[in-house]
């Protein structure tokens, strides 16, 4: 019951980011255009039916929100894993089931908060998802939507913090405690390895952002100034604090921030794994191995933080620190891509769509990667960082990737959570369209990162170097809006699967891994 109460959260969660994402491409080619229903929604951020540069900043704040925490945190690990982890390690349920739904109950909490920001006096806090400081720690004074938008932004964070932190706790204590007799740990599925290695990662990663969130609520309800330097003027005011570095924010939120990669995307790994194994019949290539390179990427992923701080000003020898260990996460990486395609190799194997989109996994998470090849070097990274390179390469790498991931376990473990088989001609021309829309999106997001296009600019036209970027800008745009009306077939097909399927025998993939065995638990 969690672990769907999870999976339909992020779907209405997705549904919301999905939209915005729109929202903001539109108004990046038609930063001018009037629109109606904009001043309804908005009647502060769009009067007139124009959108403000604020208000577009807002929209890409909650976007950014809504797809890290509430889908990308959520789906692959809380959602399939509450279902899928005691089947597959032949328990009779989780460790502590009252943990499952207290971690829920806050996570929809945290999202109702976190929403609320959109209908309090000034919208939506306009600081990105990453919520910087000083912008994010002084109130109003800094910009619409940083009010009481921002501090429900910080509380919905917090709340989320606390119900990932008891899923964690739960995820460990299941894997290491509950698994049926004479089940080893050198047994389990590699599904299994990587909800443990994600669960100890969000173990150690979210209470650092939830102590950060309390810091930055003290900074801007209490006076304190953890975060906010002395001799700040704002608007021509001077702000009564001092002794605060902004960098202990970026600190403290990146060391949970990075590892936050590997928390959406670790899981997909493991499923992509099976799914693997499953549709080219035969077990994976190199599992102790595996295993390995998971728990080196999880060690890893917890040391690479500072990359995203380059550009901070920090110590070049911390900076070759950063840039060595961020090169030395590629190997364990490179070692699991290179072990997939061992185990496809002389493979008979079968191109269902959960087939299709483990493989486009491998496709956007090898392309994504290469991209983070440039931008883990110093000296390129303070050219790219604040370019669209940069939102490339992280849409790729974590949020392509982590998505691909979700769509292969929601067709192939479709048939075991709701007892129906989805329609795989649709599935197969769902995946075929986005694979494409998602390439011809990012693909040339690239490019303008490489001619210097900022990221974070609402309005490109004003600025001459940029006009013979604008008809990129808007090939995009039709690509991501063909991505998305290619979704209304996912959300069709699942629907009247609900509906109207055809029934699932036990095991229809022949996968006869411990999830399947269980005749009755089909609905």
């Amino acid at each position: 019951m969690v672990g769907l109460q999870y999976f339909w959260l992020s779907l209405l969660a997705v549904l919301i980011g999905l939209f915005l994402s729109l929202l903001m491409r539109f108004h990046l080619i038609n930063p001018n255009a009037k629109v109606g229903w904009f001043q309804l929604l908005w009647p502060t951020g769009a009067s007139g039916g124009v959108m403000t540069p604020e208000l577009y900043l807002s929209l890409m704040t909650m976007h950014g929100t809504i797809m890290v925490f509430f889908v990308l945190s959520v789906t692959p690990q809380s959602a399939f894993g509450h279902y899928f982890l005691p089947l597959q390690i032949g328990a009779r349920r989780m460790a502590f089931p009252l943990l499952s739904a207290f971690s829920f109950w806050f996570t929809a909490c945290a999202f109702l908060v976190t929403m609320a920001a959109f209908f309090v006096h000034g919208g939506a806090p306009l600081s990105g998802w990453t919520a910087y400081p000083p912008l994010s720690s002084l109130g109003e004074v800094t910009g619409p939507g940083e009010g009481l938008g921002q501090t429900l932004w910080i509380c919905g964070i917090a709340i989320f913090c606390i119900g990932a932190t008891l899923g964690a706790i739960n995820f460990i204590a299941t894997t290491l405690d509950l698994r049926e007799p004479g089940l080893r740990l050198m047994q389990l599925p590699l599904t299994c390895w990587n909800w443990l290695v994600t669960a100890i990662l969000s173990l150690l990663g979210f209470p650092v952002l939830f102590a950060a969130c309390m810091l930055l609520l003290l900074d801007r309800t209490a006076g304190t100034s953890f975060f906010v330097p002395g001799n700040l003027v704002v608007s021509d005011r001077v702000i009564a604090h001092q002794g605060g570095s902004p960098l202990l924010w970026q600190h403290l939120f990146w060391f949970f921030g990075h590892p936050e990669v590997y928390i959406a995307i670790l899981p997909g790994m493991g499923l992509i794994s099976e799914i693997i194994s499953t549709f080219a019949r035969k077990p994976i290539f190199g599992y102790k191995v595996m295993v390995l390179a998971t728990f080196a990427i999880g060690f890893l992923g917890l040391l690479v933080w500072g990359h995203h701080m380059f550009t901070s000003g920090m110590s070049p020898y911390s900076s070759i620190a950063f840039s060595v260990l961020s090169m030395t996460i590629g190997v364990p990486s490179a070692t699991k891509t290179f072990n997939w395609l061992a185990t496809l190799w002389g493979g008979r194997i079968e191109f269902t769509t959960a087939m299709l989109f483990a493989l486009g996994f491998v496709s956007v998470f090898v392309t994504g990667g290469l991209s983070g090849i440039f931008i883990g070097q110093p000296v390129l990274d303070l050219y790219f960082h604040d370019t669209y390179f940069v939102v490339a390469h992280f849409h790729l790498i974590m949020g392509v990737a982590a998505i691909f991931g979700i769509f292969a376990g929601t067709f192939y473990w479709f048939p075991r959570m709701f007892g129906r088989m989805l329609n795989e001609t649709l599935g197969r021309i769902h995946f075929f369209g986005t694979f494409i829309g998602v390439y011809a999106l990012f693909g040339p997001m690239h490019i303008v990162g490489i001619a210097g296009n900022p990221r974070r600019y609402s309005d490109f036209t004003n600025f001459t170097f940029l006009s013979p970027l604008l008809p990129l800008h808007r090939f995009m745009t039709w690509a991501a809006f063909f991505t998305a009306a290619v979704q209304v077939l996912f959300f069709a097909n699942v629907f009247w699967t609900l509906w109207r399927g055809p029934r699932a025998v036990a095991d229809p993939w022949s996968a006869e891994t411990h999830e399947w065995q269980e005749v009755g638990a089909l609905q």
